[in-house]
This record gives C-alpha cells, structure tokens and sequence, in this order.
C-alpha cells in the first residue's frame, strides 16, 4: 500500500527534514566549527568536520522525513561533486531559504511564482559574485589551502606540492604506512596495475625492470604459443618483459609462472589498466610513449608489436615507466591533448585529461597521509582532500572568504519580490553561523565591518580583524557561486512539491520502532 502525504503534513515533514540536516551540519562551519562523530557498521568510528560526510549518514526513523532527507541531501553532494568544497555552506543557505520561502506560501504566494523569483535573484547575486573576483597570486593558493583544511601546516605541504606540479588533477592522496605525513614526486608515465597473479612479486614488493619490453594488447591471451616468440626472444636476449593484455587464461598464467621461477624468464602479466574510453587513453599514451603497436583482436603477435621501457617499477598500487618523455612524438601528443583541454566543459573527463598530462610532463605527487590512529589519519586525509579541491576550484578566482561578500552584496541588493527578499535574508547566514561557531557576538562583528564599508573583514581564527587587501582569508568563487546554486536549486524543488508518496508499510514500521522506543 501507499500513503500520500499532502498539506500541511508535508510541510511539517520537510520543516523537520530541513532541521534535522542543515541544523547538524552547520555547526561544523568555519575555523571553529565542531567536529562530529560518525558510527560505521564496517568500521571504527570517524570524527570529521566534513559537511557532505555528516549529511550523508543523518538519516531518521520517520520514513516520510527520511524520503525527504535523501532529497535535501543533493544540495551538500552535488556541490561537493562540483567544486568538493562548501559544503556546509550550501546547507546553511538552503536552510534559511527553505524557511523563508514556506512562510511565504504560507501566506498565499504560489510556489512556481515563488521559485522563478528566486531564480531570478540568484542570477542576479552570481553577477555581483564575479565582479568581487580576481586572480590568485602563489600566496593566495596557500591562504585557501589553510582555510579549507583549518590547518596551516597541511596548507603549506600541498600547496607547496601544487605549485611545483602546477596541477591538482596530479596529486593523489594515500594513508601512509607510519604516523608521518610525506610528500613523493614521481617522473615518469604511471597508472595503477592489475596483477594476473600476486605470484608475480615472489616474495618482494616491487619489481623493477631495467630495458625491459613492453607488450600491448586489447585481446585475451588463451595459449601460451600465441606469446612464445616473444617469450624465446627475451630468454635468447635475457631482456625482462611486461605484457598488458585484457585477460589471461590460468594455463597461460602458470606457464609464465613457471618459467619465473626457474629462472629463465622475467616476464610480468599485467591486465589493462582503467576501463572503457579511459582505458584506450592511458593505451594510447603508452603506446606513444614506448613505441610500441598496440594488438588487437584480429592482429598477429610479432617483434615488431614490442616497444621499450627504460625502466618499469610495479608495486602493488602502482607501475611507473620511465622513458624519455621529450621525443617530437610525445611533444605532438601532449599538444593535442592540451588542445583538448580548451574544448573539454565536462570536469571529470577534463580532471582526467589533465591527469594524464601531468603524467607525460611534470609528474605525480602523491601525500602519504600519516598519524598516530587511524581514526585520526581518516580525518586528516579529508582536510587534505578539501584543501586539494579548494585549490582545484580557486585557479578560476578568489573572492575575501568568511561570508563577507555575500554580507556586502546583501548590503546593496534590492529586495523588490518575494524571491529577491529571501535570498537577501539568506545572505548573511553563512557569515552569522561561522561566527556562531567561534562564539562571539556575529551583530557585533557586522557592525564594525559595516563601519568600515565592507574594507575589512574577521578573522575568525586568529580573532582579529584584517584589511580585505591583506587578508588571508579567501574563498573560492566557484565555491560560494556553487554552494548558492545548488541551495537555490533544492529549496525551489522542496518548495514546488505538493505531496509525497511512500510505502505505508515503511511508514508503519517507523511509527511501531518509536513506539517502542
């Protein structure tokens, strides 16, 4: 059976919904912002400030504000998939223009009119936004870094890492093995490796070829004797040898086994890395940069579909090739991909392009993320991992941070519609709750700011106040434009629903568990 829910129940629902998540996760904001504890079934429990992490695991008992819920939480996770920063911004402006927006259709105003309003606002605000935007300087990269992470010492160590591989696509975050955190550089092509057999480490936990042989297929390999030329070849040659193919027979396998371990051969069995278009991509570029010709089904298996590899480490989580990479035909590659680049407006195929071409120029940086516990490295490797995004995010502008701008646009806005009114009411919250958290008084703070024409602003960690031309506290615009957008977009859509259908069964169960609670 189901149960529709209309009216005013709906509203109370949502009203609840609204409550329960933004209200949860906005006391995280800010440098000050609380931490919160999260259970998880499959392992020990984790602190984090993250909003997106926390919205994802509020749930409640009620199936209807459950339903709801699920809802609401795209705001956070949809801006976290965009710019993976502001987060529990967007939820402190959906809350207010959520509770603004229903106290008018309340008093009579019709939904739709109400959203398009709205709509109309928010184009007008993300002007003003950009107008207030400009150009990070090396210094800047490290204030945001600092600021999304809410540690300075993790701010210096990636943005010193960014700025020296010019690309966030190219740094790949790890839990280190001990309680320090590092940095490592790595030249060279790499890509993570698929092992046919973990027999091939034989004890070990890397291998490392030296003028080794590369081999590429797309195919299967069912027999040892369609690869036996090559085989004989590097036993004549005693030349080392990798083959990536798309699978392996086990027979095949053993085979390869065998001759490793007797000594005779130095052969690795590789299955194709990535999936898809992206597999035909990192081929492609391995074949570009070793020379080699890639098999396909119907082709044969000869010496000349080898290429070279000056040097091959393969360990568990990664293989890396190093080659020369300043050959006329890796340059040509590498400018049709940057062409490709300045067409690509889908962001995760352009942050694996970029991926690929910080592989074939300046390399990867990898951070192994260390601390004592591991409930305190999981939470450290999430401030690394908003601090990475933040910078991402702020290579297309910065604008002063600490909700400032969005308090000197509310300052200017005229407010002549209902849609306009509310987002001006919702303007300021980020700004309020930021300095909620720190726990000083936020009309204080306006006021003097205020005083000033908006030519300072707080600095909510260090408690003081800063020349908005000094401060270190910046935002990304992305971040602040995307947090509004997404606030707007599932307000509008909680705004504009008349009613709610779910399995009267669930609903029952939820009212029987509260019972007996």
């Amino acid at each position: 059976m189901k149960k529709i829910i209309t009216g005013e129940e709906l509203y109370d629902c949502e009203a609840k919904a609204i409550e329960l998540l933004c209200g949860t996760v906005k006391k995280t904001l800010g440098p000050r912002g609380s931490n919160a504890i999260i259970d998880h079934s499959l392992m020990s429990p984790f602190i984090t400030t993250d909003g997106v992490t926390i919205a994802r695991n509020i749930e409640s008992e009620d199936e209807r504000i459950n339903t709801i819920l699920t809802l609401a939480k795209e705001a956070s996770i949809k801006t976290d998939e965009t710019v993976g920063d502001g987060t529990t911004t967007t939820l402190v402006l959906l809350e207010s223009i959520f509770k603004s927006g229903l106290a008018k259709i309340r008093e009579g105003i019709n939904p739709h009119i109400l959203k398009n309003e709205l709509d109309d606002a928010l184009e007008s605000i993300i002007e003003e936004i950009k107008k207030e935007s400009k150009i990070p300087t090396e210094e800047n990269y490290y204030d945001i870094a600092s600021i999304a992470a809410s540690n300075k010492s993790i701010g210096k160590l990636l943005t010193s890492l960014y700025l020296k591989l010019k690309s966030g696509s190219a740094i790949k975050l790890y839990e280190s093995k001990t309680s320090e955190t590092y940095t490592k550089i790595i030249n060279g092509y790499s890509f993570e490796p698929i092992l046919a057999s973990p027999y091939f480490f034989n004890n070990t936990s890397e291998i490392t070829y030296k003028n080794s042989l590369i081999l590429i297929m797309t195919r299967e390999v069912n027999e040892i004797e369609e690869i036996s030329e090559i085989i004989n070849y590097t036993i004549e040659k005693r030349i080392p040898l990798v083959i990536l193919a798309n699978d392996y027979t086990e027979e095949v396998i053993n085979e390869v086994l065998s001759l490793n371990f007797n000594k005779i051969t130095n052969v690795t069995l590789l299955k194709l890395p990535e999936y898809g278009l992206h597999q035909m991509d990192v081929l492609k570029d391995l074949e570009v940069i070793s020379k080699a010709k890639i098999v396909k089904a119907s082709d044969e298996i000869s010496l000349n579909s080898l290429g070279k590899c000056e040097e091959i480490k393969i360990t568990k989580d990664l293989a890396i090739i190093s080659n020369n990479l300043k050959s006329e035909a890796i340059k040509r590659h590498i400018n049709k991909l940057k062409e490709r680049v300045k067409t690509m407006d889908d962001d995760f195929e352009l942050d694996f392009l970029n991926n690929r071409l910080a592989k074939l120029t300046n390399g990867i940086g990898i951070i192994y993320v260390g601390a004592t516990t591991t409930t305190e490295a999981r939470e450290k490797k999430m401030r690394f991992d908003d601090a990475l995004c933040a910078l991402n995010c702020a290579t297309n502008g910065i604008i002063p941070g600490s909700g400032l701008i969005l308090l000197k646009i509310k300052e200017n806005l005229e407010a002549k519609k209902s849609g306009s009114t509310i987002l001006k009411e919702a303007l300021d919250k980020p700004f309020m709750q930021i300095l909620e958290n720190v726990g000083v008084n936020p009309n204080d703070i306006y006021n003097k700011i205020k005083e000033n024409d908006f030519n300072v602003i707080y600095n909510a960690l260090e408690n003081k106040f800063e020349p908005i031309s000094k401060t270190k506290v910046i935002d990304p615009t992305a971040v602040v434009i995307t947090s509004l957008k997404n606030a707007v977009s599932i307000a509008g859509i909680l705004l504009t629903t008349s009613s709610l259908i779910i399995n009267e069964f669930k609903e029952n169960n939820s009212y029987n568990i509260n019972n007996e609670i």
